[in-house]
């Protein structure tokens, strides 16, 4: 007994150190740690080397993950600034979303894939990665562009999106329901929980926030720790909530965070509980969950499904990047800008990859598709950085590179000119 105590837990420190080191070492040329965590879970675990495995522990941690993730997921998104994105952005997000996903889902019947499964692989060509493009943007330091503001835009809206239509997929597999009236009650039902959360949300959290402040400061107990435990409590009900509208837990940690950055707490308490929320997710539990996500891939896909894993590949590029850039032409974005902007959307990252594990897990898709999916989500990120750079550099070859100040400038009076 004590015996097996100390293997799992040598397990879990070499996960967690293997973690550490590669995701540092991707870093530092410019990917994100999940790449170098899922890495480090491909070469050290059952796919190649086998010193790390799965264990009770390890997947309760993971499970765990994927949740505080999707909280700080919502804590980087503003609500109102969705409602203020101008129809670049929201242009962008449709076409990033619609195009790859009808391609997804077609692909998804031409290789004889179930309902469930075609749209599993067409919501996984649709999703994106905030957290990707903020990082690569911030390394060009070009976040003062047109092309930056909208894309992160499109992003954000695409996440959303993304969240929105994943509810009404999981609500559809848990019912089984296959009829349009069926199906109709299962996107209801999905739209009237987020409708719901939304209400409670914005209207009613910021009050029962500020009715805590009240009280710990009339009690003389303005404690960061306490508020922090609060905002978790908070999450799980919505998640609990999520769970009696059959749609996943994440859900509902996604939903929360979205609120609890609209909670109007006191500056300090709020850095503080969104500084936690960080380092427990990224810091911990997130790195256990994208290592144990190498620990179900195959490697046999690269010599026994090469053609399909190829196919997946060509559908996420052209999906992701016409689309974008199609959708970007009526606006007042350049063709060029349209293009670059859909090289950006094209890396997937965290979303698809919480996403199709939890499609394993729940055993809509296999070993094959669920490793296809995950080295798609891998490629297409691998590619971001130097398909944005080269294009950031055409853009300003080609004097195309619009500076947000200059928009502000074309927005406002001419030097000189009269009032209206």
């Amino acid at each position: 007994m004590v015996e097996a105590a100390g293997i799992d837990l040598l397990n879990l420190l070499l996960v967690l150190t293997l973690a550490w080191t590669f995701g540092i070492l991707v870093e530092r040329v410019g990917y994100p740690a999940l790449m170098g965590e899922l890495l480090a879970g491909i070469i050290f675990g059952p796919a190649v080397l086998g010193w790390i495995h799965s264990t009770e522990s390890i997947e309760v941690f993971a499970e765990l993950g994927v949740f505080l993730l999707m909280i700080y997921v919502g804590m980087e998104v503003d609500l109102h600034d969705l409602f203020e994105l101008g129809p670049q952005s929201l242009m962008v997000a449709l076409g990033g979303f619609l195009v790859p996903f009808g391609l997804g889902y077609l692909l998804g019947g031409f290789i004889g894939a179930t309902i469930e499964q075609s749209l599993f692989i067409g919501i996984a060509m649709a999703a994106t990665s905030l957290a990707t493009k903020s990082r690569i943007l911030v390394d060009l330091e070009i976040l003062d562009t047109r092309i930056a503001g909208v894309l992160l835009g499109g992003a954000l809206l695409s996440d959303v999106g993304v969240m929105v239509v994943f509810a009404g997929i999981m609500g559809f597999i848990e019912t089984g329901d296959v009829t349009l009236v069926d199906l109709g009650l299962v996107a209801a039902r999905a739209l009237v929980f987020f409708a719901a959360a939304l209400l409670v949300g914005d209207r009613f959290l910021p009050y029962l926030w500020a009715q805590l402040e009240d009280w710990m400061e009339r009690h003389e107990f303005v404690d960061k720790t306490s508020a922090f435990t609060v905002a978790l409590v908070v999450a799980l009900v919505f998640a609990f909530f999520a769970a009696m509208a059959d749609l996943h837990m994440i859900i509902g940690g996604f939903i929360a965070g979205l609120f609890l950055r609209q909670a109007q707490l006191e500056e300090d308490i709020y850095e503080h509980m969104y500084s936690v929320m960080y380092d427990l997710a990224m810091g911990f539990f997130a790195p256990i969950f994208f290592v144990s996500v190498a620990f179900d891939l195959t490697l046999s896909v690269f010599t026994q499904s090469l053609g399909l894993l190829v196919a997946v590949l060509a559908v996420a590029f052209i999906g992701k990047i016409v689309g974008s850039w199609l959708f970007a032409l009526p606006t007042k974005l350049s063709s060029k800008e349209g293009l670059v902007i859909g090289f950006g959307m094209n890396g997937r990252g965290t979303v698809e990859i919480v996403i199709v594990s939890i499609a394993l897990s729940a055993g809509v898709i296999g070993q094959e598709l669920f490793s296809i999916l995950v080295f798609t989500a891998i490629f297409t990120t691998t590619l971001v950085p130097p398909t944005v750079k080269w294009g950031v550099d055409w853009l300003a070859r080609a004097d195309e590179l619009v500076f947000t100040d200059e928009l502000d400038f074309e927005a406002g009076s001419e030097p000189g000119a009269p009032d209206d």
